[in-house]
């Protein structure tokens, strides 16, 4: 952020007798941002499926292969990891990807949140 001394002439009016009197007059400092500076990219969203005591392994590891078109060694590698570590990342995008990716695996029944790459 870039700061700057700007001079700005004020006035402020005394009414005596219906007469404006300038008083004083007071520099004003002004911050700029400086619209060169690098905005960092957005990070990935991250979709991430939880452990639950209700859908079996070999349904979790099949909703990998038929939502994400996962191949079964890695469809299984995910629900392991579901199973063993509590949750697992199984995909990144966009927001909206995101999103839609977390709606499809709750309509499958799976436990699913999404949040930002770290």
């Amino acid at each position: 952020m870039r700061h700057r001394r700007v001079k700005v002439w004020t006035l402020f009016a005394a009414t005596i007798d219906f007469m404006a009197m300038p008083v004083e007059t007071q520099p004003l400092e002004i911050h700029e941002t400086d619209t060169d500076e690098h905005v960092a990219e957005d990070r990935p969203w991250v979709v991430i499926v939880w452990n639950d005591p209700i859908n079996l392994m070999s349904y979790v590891a099949f909703v990998f292969q038929k939502h994400f078109g996962y191949s079964k060694a890695k469809s299984h590698k995910l629900m392991m990891d579901v199973h063993e570590k509590g949750r697992a990342s199984v995909s990144t995008g966009t927001r909206t990807e995101a999103e839609r990716d977390v709606n499809h695996l709750h309509g499958y029944g799976l436990w699913a949140t999404m949040e930002h790459d770290k």
